[in-house]
């Protein structure tokens, strides 16, 4: 079996499951060679992705979550660094910051304006029969739920999001430079927010974290950024790649997406999870080894990369019963899609109400779907969904 977990082409239609289910059955924790880089072991088994995710003692999310090291000198941020990036208590202190807006209460306090948001954007499609479900539907969602938090337009949250794109593709997927001119735009947004948001205070996040003070201070503008890059980054990715690939794998499944239509309201609560840990769209996770530590019989050496695939441990046999079957009734289901441990998601409940109000309307509203080309993957190894995906359907009566 070749194993390739760097390349594009092993996740040009997914996740690469045969490799997945190789590793686990024979290599769960494997030193992966490295172009260019030093290489780094993959992690595939679910309790080894669980253990190496909550031990923040032995594995720092620093100096950073993806597999390539930054270059030495680029990014201009100084000492400063994405809350991602950060380990306890230095993160438990930055994550106290927005904790708040985002608290199962909180979220669902936001529930009847995203269902209203929900309807508005099938609105917006369901009389042409026809459209790119990842721009139209499934990408409008998180744009706009963020946008709001931020009090920003609308319309300047679609942007923003065409901007996530770019930086999630893998470079040699794009024009050299596309990459960080993506977030140097995402940037120059991100500081005229500081000048209107401190000029013009609102009821709204971004507000509220050029208030806030840490250690008895307000943010530098170069906090708040990374702040904004994340939000805008982050808060897009679970729900736009679990729309489009869930809705790919009821497709696929015609006997579950039957089941799920027979009691929808009822039913809805553990086909999303079971379609998150399906789809598991965040593919991994990096940490780094503060000490030198044993994983599953193998020796991880102080520094080494360690990388969790949430995509292989959410098909471990030892964790699901029948992992390679879609069961929309599954419970339980402990899936990792959104991580676990301190840098467990934070948006995660936003997420499943933006999740469920999207189905809902989609599937009420909308039937009889068909794909007139094949879906369009998003070149990343490091986000899993469709970039562009064509789709007819029917207008429900």
């Amino acid at each position: 079996m070749k194993i390739d977990l760097l390349s594009t082409d092993s996740f040009a239609a997914g996740q690469p499951h045969d490799q997945f289910r190789w590793l686990r059955d024979n290599a769960p924790v494997r030193w992966h060679d490295e172009p260019g880089g030093k290489g780094f072991w993959a992690v595939t088994r679910h309790a080894d992705v669980w253990e190496v995710d909550r031990d923040f003692q032995a594995y720092s999310s620093g100096p950073t979550i993806m597999i390539t090291d930054p270059l030495e000198g680029v990014g201009g941020f100084g000492d400063h660094k994405m809350m991602l990036m950060m380990d306890p208590p230095e993160h438990t202190q930055f994550r106290k910051l927005i904790r708040s807006e985002f608290t199962l209460p909180a979220a669902r306090l936001r529930q009847e304006r995203i269902k209203a948001l929900a309807r508005q954007i099938v609105d917006a499609v369901i009389d042409k029969g026809e459209c790119d479900f990842v721009a139209e539907i499934a990408g409008e969602m998180p744009s706009f739920v963020i946008a709001e938090l931020m009090g920003l337009p609308l319309t300047d949250g679609r942007e923003l999001y065409k901007l996530t794109e770019v930086i999630h593709t893998a470079p040699e997927a794009l024009p050299p430079g596309a990459g960080g001119a993506a977030v140097a735009k995402m940037f120059e947004y991100g500081s005229r927010v500081i000048a209107e948001k401190r000029a013009r205070p609102g009821d709204d996040l971004a507000s509220r974290l050029l208030a806030c003070e840490v250690d008895g201070r307000k943010l530098e503008d170069v906090e708040f950024l990374l702040f904004f890059l994340l939000l805008v980054d982050a808060g897009g990715d679970t729900t736009r790649n679990l729309l489009s690939g869930g809705l790919l794998a009821l497709m696929e499944h015609p006997d579950q997406y039957a089941w799920l239509m027979e009691d929808l309201p009822g039913r809805l609560p553990t086909a999303r999870e079971e379609l998150l840990r399906w789809t598991s769209p965040v593919i991994y996770m990096r940490r780094t080894a503060l000490k030198d530590v044993e994983l599953a019989g193998q020796q991880i050496r102080e520094g080494d990369k360690v990388v969790m695939y949430f995509g292989a441990a959410n098909r471990d046999p030892a964790a699901f019963d029948r992992p390679e079957m879609l069961d929309l009734s599954r419970d339980p289901n402990p899936h990792i899609a959104f991580g676990t441990g301190p840098h467990g998601c934070l948006g995660q409940h936003i997420a499943r109400i933006e999740i469920d109000a999207m189905l809902v309307e989609v599937l009420t509203r909308m039937g009889g779907f068909e794909l007139p080309a094949p879906p369009e993957w998003l070149p990343s190894n490091f986000i899993s969904g469709p970039k562009t995906m064509p789709l007819r359907f029917n207008q429900r009566s």
